[in-house]
């Protein structure tokens, strides 16, 4: 595990997801990619999930894990590299809310609220996903979103049919 300065450095949520060919490891990659940078250091991961489809349901379940960082980046940066590991595991988008093998969300960054046309945060609909909101109780149940914090938001939210795939939180780092 690497360890950042304290200077300039922020926190930061990310939602991962993915159910095409191995998305399990497409994940853990993903977070061992991040904690390898000199910039990024993954501070904790929660449980991992197996999740129906939401959105678009005629497809495959979806496995889902949320993670902190903390980070000297700026957000949009950090979406730059979310986004670049997407595309390095062959994440294509052809249809929204479609299949797919990897999608890292930037869920929050510190305390930043921002409505931009490449990145609103906190995540626009994070706090309406059950899917999200379960595996970011994990890590951060009173972080405050819009007013409420992830344990209230989740106390409301639809968390039918989503179960524990791996209650081990080091389940990146074996996969």
């Amino acid at each position: 595990m690497n360890t950042l300065p304290a200077v300039d450095v922020r926190s930061a949520t990310l939602g991962l997801g993915g159910n095409l060919g191995d998305p399990v490891k497409s994940m853990a990659a993903a977070l061992r990619l991040l904690d390898a940078r000199d910039d990024c250091r993954v501070v904790a991961v929660s449980r991992l999930y197996r999740t129906p489809p939401w959105g678009k349901t005629d497809q495959s379940f979806f496995f889902n894990a949320c993670a902190a960082l903390d980070t000297r980046l700026e957000p949009e940066a950090l979406l730059d590299v979310c986004l670049d590991i997407e595309r390095d595991m062959k994440r294509e988008r052809i249809e929204r809310w479609g299949p797919r093998t990897l999608d890292i969300d930037l869920l929050t960054f510190g305390n930043l609220e921002q409505e931009a046309p490449r990145l609103e945060l906190p995540h626009p609909r994070m706090t309406e996903r059950g899917f999200v909101l379960m595996p970011l109780a994990d890590i951060a149940p009173g972080l405050v979103i819009k007013g409420r914090t992830v344990a209230d938001w989740l106390s409301n939210a639809d968390i039918q049919g989503i179960e524990v795939a791996d209650a081990d939180r080091d389940w990146w780092r074996n996969s």
